[in-house]
């Protein structure tokens, strides 16, 4: 398997505390976590300068790496983040509801633009991820934004599970935005119909489900990740619908991901070494 790659886990599902939370995630084989900065969780917006770097010391005492944050875009969490040695801030680009989808979009690129200063100050970066519903949702959105900047300050975020919902092959969603990834999760889902007996017409949600059992698939996007010898953390995003099963199921994701990695770099290697042998040979 590809060295370079780590796997970490959205922490949002464990409410814990923090020490009884990293030794869970570290006993499931996790290397590192990203932690949900929102009310309610372990470390709230409103106290992130003091509570994320004792987050930071405590998960790293159980052995796990805060590799990213799901937080407010704002000055006070690039500095808290830059404090406590955290890279990556993780967002995505809401469309309001009486709002429209281009007007979003520049108003989003102008308070990106403010916050350059303090990303190229601290070393910090935004994270911008493909989201579905009332969001931005395909990578060709996320890549109108983050091509206007420097990747080092803001970047992708590319989600499987997403690109599955939207129809969006691994080898073009990552063609798309190579240029600009700094994160990938891992997560998976399908449409399933809403049985409605008032509707006229056929009504859809998503169901978050396994790696295995999704319309993002997992195999394929390893193959173009290791095709392209990605480095950098592959999240876990942990989002189930049958929620009271979590831990079992992102055990056996975990697993199948690693598995993944671990086969198609043999693949690789293999392919490699019979190139090298033939241009030996030849």
């Amino acid at each position: 398997m590809n060295a370079s790659v780590k796997f970490t886990v959205f922490s949002k599902s464990w409410t814990q505390s923090l020490p009884e939370m990293g030794r869970r995630l570290r006993a499931l084989g996790f290397d590192g976590v990203e932690l949900p900065i929102r009310p309610g969780f372990q470390v709230e917006p409103h106290a992130i300068a003091r509570d994320l770097p004792l987050a930071v010391r405590i998960l790293g005492d159980c052995g796990l790496r805060v590799g990213s944050v799901a937080a407010p875009t704002d000055v006070r969490t690039i500095e808290a983040c830059a404090n406590a040695g955290v890279p990556i801030i993780r967002t995505l680009v809401k469309v309001p509801h009486d709002g429209r989808y281009m007007d979003t979009m520049e108003k989003t690129l102008h308070e990106f633009n403010h916050l350059l200063p303090y990303l190229a100050q601290t070393g910090v970066k935004i994270g911008i991820q493909n989201h579905c519903h009332r969001e931005v949702s395909s990578v060709m959105g996320i890549h109108y934004l983050v091509r206007r900047f420097d990747p080092k300050l803001v970047a992708a975020v590319l989600d499987v599970g997403h690109c599955g919902l939207a129809g969006e092959t691994a080898d073009l969603a990552l063609d798309i935005l190579w240029p600009y990834l700094c994160l990938v999760n891992f997560k998976n889902a399908f449409w399933k119909r809403i049985e409605n007996p008032n509707s006229a017409v056929a009504e859809f949600d998503c169901h978050w489900t396994t790696g295995r059992d999704g319309m993002g698939h997992w195999p394929s996007f390893v193959a173009e990740l290791n095709r392209r010898q990605y480095i950098g953390d592959i999240c876990l995003s942990a989002e189930y619908s049958d929620a009271p099963r979590v831990e079992q199921l992102v055990a056996d994701d975990l697993q199948f991901a690693r598995a993944l990695f671990l086969a198609d770099a043999g693949v690789a290697s293999a392919g490699t070494a019979s190139q090298t042998s033939m241009n030996i040979n030849g």
